[in-house]
C-alpha cells in the first residue's frame, strides 16, 4: 500500500434482514432487503436530535453527504418489492428514485410515492440512466429498449432494438450505448440500432462496462481494464491491471475503486495506475458512488469509505518520496486553496534536494548517515551505485551523473538561512574529474571499503522488499497484458502486436523488474566483498533478479561455487549448474584438491539436485545420475523410485549406459509393488537373471564340474523370482534351457504353461526328488478355488499316473527336449500339443471315473479283475511292471487319501494291488451297525429313524447321509478333504 487514499467505517452494522441493493439520498441510506422492504436509516446524531424537522427535498439538497457516523433505521416501508432488488439508484436533477427488480419501477422523493412503473421492463437484467438528457435504457433478453422522461409523470418508448445476446452489462457513451454481451463488446447506435463491435470480452469474468466522468469508457476483460472512447476505439493510457477480476468498478477521480472477490482494490488513473490501497472485506453485495463517499454493502452491514483529504494524501506521499505522486495530487486542490498548493509544492521541491546533503555526507565518510538521508529521500538506487564504480551494473540501466547533485544552483528552490552555511560546505567539494589520478583512485578505494559496502548493503536490503513485489506483480501484469494483447489489434486500435524479444515496446514498461535487476546485482557482489557468502547464497536461493552474465562472471573470479550453483539453478540453468556440480565433486575426491575449493563436494549433492526435476525433466535427471550410480547405487536408485520417472524409461536407459545397475533397479521396483512392475520389465529381468546363469552353467559344463544340485546366487534368484512372479513369459524363457540341465527352471516354467505333467515328470524322473514333486501338486490344489475343484484336485491323480507308468512319462518328455533341441520354435508346439493330447487321454478317463464318486461302490466294479491300468496304453507298458514305483504311490495315497478321490485311485491301480484292495474291502463290509429308535446322528444330534445313514470308517460314528453330505459341502468351502464311509 502506498498511502491511505480513503478511511474505511461501518455505517450500519448486523442488519436484521439480508440487502439486496443500497443508496443514498442526502445524508440517508436506503436499503432495499430480501424480505421486500425498503428500509430507510439516517445518521445516529441526527436521530437524536428531538429538534430535527421532518426532512423535505430542500433539506436532502442541503445535506447531500452521509456522515462519518453510524446509522440507526428511521424507517421501514413494507412491501416494497415483490422480487428481489438487484439495483437501485437515486436521479438527484429530478428527485426521483430508479429501482430494478420485478420491473423497472420510479419513486418520487422522499416520500417513496410510485411515479411510473415501466411493465415492458419486466426480466429486465441491466440498464443505464443519461443524467443530462433523461434517458434510460434496459435490456431484457435479447432486446435493448430507451425510454425517455418526459418531464412529467411518465416515460415514453423511444427505440427498441433486437441484439445478438443477452445483456450482461450496459452504459450510455454520448448519443450511443456500450454493450457487454456475453462473448464481446458492442457499440450500438441508438439512433438507429447498427451494432460496431469494439472488442472479445474476458474468458473468465463477465463483462463489465464502467462509465468515466471524461465520457470514456472503461471495459473489463478479466482482471485488465481497457480504456476506450466514445466509439469504442481504444486510447493509448495503458490498462489498469487488477489482481484479479473486478465485479464492479466505481471511479471517483483520481482514483477507480474496484470489487474483487476477496478485497477492494484502489487504483490511480494515472499511467501506469499504480495499487494505492486494499481494503480487505468478504462476501461485498453491492458498491456504489454516492457524492465523495464509496458505499459498500455486506450481506448485513454497510460500510463507507471516506476519501482522506488531498493536503493529508500530499503529506503521507511526499513523506515517502513519492513526489510525482503528491506534485499531481496538488493540482487537484480547489482553486481558492492557490496559497496552499503552493507551499505544498514548494515543500515537495525541498525534500527532493535532500539527496544533495546524502552526497555530502557520503563524501565526507559519514556512510551509514549518508544512506540513511538517501533512503528518506527515496531517490533512485541508480543514484547511490553511481557512488560506487567497481561495481558492475546490467547495461540496461541508466546511471546518473553523481556531479549534478552538488551543484545547488539553477531551479532549486533556495535554502533558508539556517542552512546557508551547509549550502557553502556542499559547493566547496571538488568535482571527481577535478582530482588527480592519484586522489581519484585513492577516493574510488575509499569507495569500495568495508564500512562503504556495509552502508549500501543496509540501504539496498531496506529499499529491496517493495521494489521486488513491485517487480513480480509488474510480471503478473505483463503476462496478463500478452495473454489479451493480440486481441486489440483487430479493432482500429494501430498498435502493432508484440513479440516476447520486443520488451521495450511493450505498452507496461519494465521499469521495476529492470530497477530489481540493478538491486540484486549490486547487492550480491557487495555481500561477497564484504565476506558474506552465507548471505549471498540466501539471495540466490529466494526469488532475486540478479543479473545473470555479470554475477556469473563474478563468481566464476572468486571461485564462489556454491553461489555460482545457485546462480545457475534459480535461472533454472540446470546442466550447467550440473556439469558444474560433477566437476566439483571430481575435484573434491581427487588426490590433490584445489585449494579455492573453499568445501568439499559430495556425490550425494547431485543426487539432491537432481530430485526436483524428476517430475519436470526425466531425461536430464537420467543422464546425470550416471555419474554417481556406482558411487550412490541405493540413493540413485532411490531417486528413480521416489521420483515416480517412468520404469520402463527407467530401465531403457540403465541397459543402455549400466547394464550392471539394471538388476538391482528392476529388483527394487519388484520389492516395494509387483503389481506395477509390466509384464515387459518383468521378462527383462528374468531374461538377465537366466544370461548369468547360463553362464556360470556353461563354464562349469566346460569344466566338467556341471551339478544339477549346485546353486549359486543368482540361479537362487532365477528359481525364486520364476517361483513367484507371474507376469513373465515363460514360452521365451523355456526356449533358453539348455536340454541336459537346469531341470528345476524347466519344471517352474512348465507348471507355469500348466504342462503338469511334463513338470511333475521332471521333479520325480529327472531331479528324482519326490518331495519337489508332492509340493508341487499342493501348491497347483490349494491355488484352486476353495481347494477342491476337480481340475486341481486331478494332479496328484496325475502324479498317481506319473509313479504308476514312469516309461510312458519319461518318453513324453524325451520327445519335448529334443524338439527344443532340433527346432524352438514350431516343432515346441506341436511336441508340447502330442504331450496335452496325452495328458487329455488320462484327464478324461479321471472324468469318466469321477462319476464313481457319486454312487455307491458295487461290488461288480471291485471285483472285475481289471484296473484302468491295465487297459491304458498297452504299447508302453511292454516292459511290464517292474518299474512301477509302487512305495511312491502307497505313500502319496497315504500322505494325501484326504485330496483324493479314493475311486479314482482304485481304478489307476495295476492288477498287482487288487487283492490286498479287495481283502481290505470284504474286511470292511463284514462290519455291521445295529440302529435302534435310540440312534443319534453324531451331526445334528437327531434321531436316525427310518432316514438314509451313513458310517464312519471306525464302525461306530452314524450320520444322516444327508448331513453328511452337507458337511462335505463345507469341507469343500476349507480344505477340501473328503472321509471314506459307508452308506446304508
Amino acid at each position: 500500500m502506498v498511502h491511505s487514499a480513503y478511511d474505511s467505517f461501518e455505517l450500519l452494522h448486523n442488519s436484521t434482514a439480508k440487502i439486496d441493493a443500497v443508496a443514498s439520498y442526502g445524508h440517508n441510506l436506503l436499503l432495499s432487503c430480501s424480505d421486500g422492504s425498503l428500509r430507510i436509516y439516517c445518521p445516529e446524531s441526527s436521530a437524536n436530535d428531538p429538534r430535527s424537522p421532518t426532512p423535505s427535498s430542500d433539506f436532502y439538497l442541503q445535506y447531500p453527504e452521509l456522515k462519518k457516523e453510524p446509522y440507526v433505521l428511521e424507517r421501514t416501508i413494507n412491501g416494497f418489492s415483490r422480487r428481489p432488488m438487484l439495483a437501485m439508484e437515486v436521479l438527484k436533477s429530478r428527485e426521483l428514485l430508479l429501482s430494478l427488480s420485478e420491473s423497472i419501477a420510479f419513486h418520487r422523493l422522499p416520500n417513496f410515492e410510485t411515479l411510473a412503473v415501466i411493465t415492458k421492463a419486466k426480466g429486465a437484467n441491466a440498464y443505464s440512466w443519461d443524467e443530462r438528457r433523461g434517458f434510460l435504457c434496459f435490456a431484457r433478453q435479447r432486446r435493448v429498449c430507451i425510454f425517455r422522461h418526459d418531464g412529467g409523470r411518465g416515460f415514453v418508448e423511444v427505440k427498441d432494438f433486437g441484439v445478438p445476446d443477452s445483456v450482461k452489462s450496459m452504459s450510455w457513451c454520448g448519443e450511443n450505448i456500450c454493450l457487454g454481451i456475453r462473448k464481446e463488446y458492442v457499440i450500438l447506435n441508438s439512433t438507429n440500432g447498427v451494432l460496431s463491435e469494439v472488442f472479445p470480452s474476458g474468458r473468465i469474468a463477465s463483462p463489465l462496462v464502467v462509465s468515466l466522468p471524461s465520457g470514456e469508457l472503461l471495459l473489463g476483460k478479466d482482471n485488465i481494464g481497457v480504456f476506450v472512447d466514445q466509439n469504442g476505439k481504444l486510447l493509448q493510457e495503458g490498462r489498469i491491471c487488477w489482481s484479479e477480476a473486478p465485479a464492479a468498478v466505481v471511479v471517483e477521480n483520481p482514483y477507480a475503486v474496484g470489487l474483487l472477490p476477496r478485497h477492494i482494490e484502489i487504483r490511480s488513473l494515472r499511467d501506469p495506475y499504480p495499487l494505492i490501497q486494499t481494503v480487505v472485506l468478504r462476501n461485498v453485495r453491492r458498491i456504489l458512488q454516492s457524492a465523495y463517499v464509496i458505499v459498500v454493502a455486506l450481506e448485513s452491514s454497510v460500510y463507507g469509505f471516506f476519501p482522506v483529504p488531498i493536503g493529508a494524501q500530499i503529506v503521507q506521499l511526499t513523506a515517502s518520496g513519492n513526489f510525482e505522486e503528491a506534485l499531481a495530487l496538488c493540482k487537484l486542490l480547489p482553486p481558492e486553496d492557490s496559497n496552499l498548493r503552493a507551499a505544498k509544492e514548494q515543500s515537495i521541491h525541498i525534500r527532493k534536494s535532500r539527496p544533495r546533503y546524502a552526497h555530502y555526507l557520503f563524501e565526507n565518510g559519514d556512510y551509514e548517515e549518508a544512506m540513511e538521508h538517501f533512503y528518506a529521500s527515496q531517490v533512485e538506487i541508480n543514484y547511490v551505485l553511481s557512488l560506487y564504480p567497481s561495481i558492475v551494473l546490467p547495461k540496461s540501466s541508466v546511471i546518473p551523473d553523481p556531479e549534478q547533485y552538488t551543484d545547488v544552483g539553477g531551479d532549486t528552490p533556495v535554502l533558508s538561512r539556517g542552512s546557508s552555511s551547509l549550502s557553502d560546505d556542499m559547493e566547496s567539494s571538488l568535482p571527481l574529474h577535478a582530482l588527480d589520478s592519484e586522489e581519484r583512485t585513492d577516493l574510488e578505494s575509499r569507495k569500495m571499503s568495508h564500512n562503504t559496502l556495509m552502508a549500501l548493503i543496509k540501504f539496498l536490503q531496506r529499499k529491496r522488499f517493495i521494489i521486488v513485489e513491485k517487480a513480480a506483480a509488474e510480471g503478473t501484469e505483463e503476462a496478463v497484458s500478452d495473454a489479451v494483447g493480440h486481441n486489440f489489434v483487430s479493432y482500429g486500435s494501430g498498435r502493432p502486436s508484440k513479440t516476447g524479444k520486443a520488451r521495450a515496446n511493450v505498452s507496461i514498461s519494465s521499469v521495476a523488474r529492470d530497477t530489481a535487476a540493478i538491486l540484486d546485482t549490486a547487492l550480491l557482489q557487495a555481500l561477497l566483498l564484504t565476506g558474506q557468502p552465507s548471505a549471498a547464497l540466501e539471495l540466490l536461493s529466494g526469488l532475486n533478479y540478479c543479473d545473470l552474465r555479470i554475477c556469473e562472471e563474478f563468481l566464476q573470479e572468486r571461485n564462489q561455487h556454491a553461489c555460482l550453483l545457485e546462480l545457475h539453478k534459480c535461472n533454472a540453468m540446470h546442466r550447467e549448474a550440473l556439469k558444474l556440480l560433477h566437476k566439483l565433486v571430481e575435484d573434491s575426491n581427487s588426490d590433490n584438491p584445489p585449494a579455492e575449493l573453499g568445501q568439499k563436494f559430495k556425490p550425494e549433492m547431485i543426487i539432491d539436485y537432481l530430485k526436483p526435476l524428476c517430475g519436470t525433466d526425466p531425461m536430464l535427471v537420467l543422464e546425470f545420475s550416471m555419474l554417481v550410480l556406482e558411487s550412490c547405487p541405493s540413493q540413485t536408485i532411490e531417486l528413480f523410485l521416489s521420483g515416480n520417472i517412468q520404469a520402463d524409461l527407467v530401465n531403457s536407459y540403465l541397459k543402455q549406459h549400466a547394464p550392471n545397475m539394471q538388476t538391482t533397479y528392476l529388483e527394487l521396483m519388484l520389492a516395494m509393488n509387483e503389481s506395477s512392475v509390466s509384464g515387459n520389465l518383468q521378462n527383462e529381468m528374468m531374461q538377465i537373471y537366466l544370461s548369468e546363469v547360463l553362464d556360470w552353467y556353461k563354464d562349469l559344463n566346460s569344466q566338467q564340474k556341471w551339478d544339477e544340485k549346485a546353486f549359486s546366487p543368482t540361479r537362487k534368484k532365477l528359481l525364486s523370482a520364476l517361483e513367484g512372479i507371474s507376469g513373465y513369459n515363460p514360452e521365451v524363457l523355456l526356449k533358453r534351457l539348455p536340454p541336459d540341465a537346469l531341470y528345476e527352471e524347466r519344471a517352474i516354467l512348465l507348471g507355469k504353461m500348466n504342462q503338469h505333467e511334463l513338470a511333475l515328470s521332471i521333479y520325480v524322473h529327472k531331479l528324482n526328488v519326490p518331495e519337489l514333486a508332492l509340493s508341487y501338486c499342493d501348491r497347483i490344489y490349494e491355488s484352486g478355488p476353495q481347494h477342491s475343484g476337480k481340475s486341481h484336485g486331478n494332479i496328484y491323480l496325475i502324479l498317481l499316473q506319473i509313479y504308476l507308468n514312469p516309461q510312458r512319462t519319461t518318453k513324453n518328455f524325451q520327445k519335448i527336449i529334443t524338439s527344443l533341441t532340433s527346432n524352438r520354435s514350431s516343432a515346441f508346439h506341436k511336441v508340447v500339443q502330442a504331450a496335452v493330447k496325452n495328458k487329455g487321454r488320462l484327464s478324461k478317463k479321471i472324468a469318466q471315473i469321477e462319476g464313481a464318486a457319486e454312487t455307491r461302490i458295487s461290488q461288480s466294479s471291485t471285483d472285475s479283475g481289471k484296473s484302468d491300468y491295465d487297459t491304458d496304453d498297452a504299447n508302453d507298458n511292454e516292459e511290464g511292471t517292474s518299474t512301477i514305483m509302487l512305495d511312491k504311490v502307497l505313500d502319496l495315497l497315504g500322505q494325501r487319501w484326504d485330496r483324493i478321490n479314493g475311486a479314482q485311485a482304485l481304478r489307476l491301480l495295476p492288477r498287482e494291488t487288487k487283492l490286498k484292495v479287495k481283502e481290505d474291502l470284504y474286511s470292511q463290509r463284514k462290519n455291521s451297525v445295529k440302529i435302534s429308535g435310540d440312534s443319534m446322528c453324531s451331526l445334528c444330534n437327531k434321531k436316525i429313524g427310518t432316514s438314509v445313514f451313513a458310517v464312519y470308517p471306525n464302525g461306530k460314528t452314524l450320520v444322516h447321509f444327508v448331513c453328511f453330505k452337507d458337511s462335505q459341502s463345507m469341507k469343500t468351502g476349507g480344505k477340501g478333504s473328503r472321509s471314506p464311509f459307508q452308506v446304508r
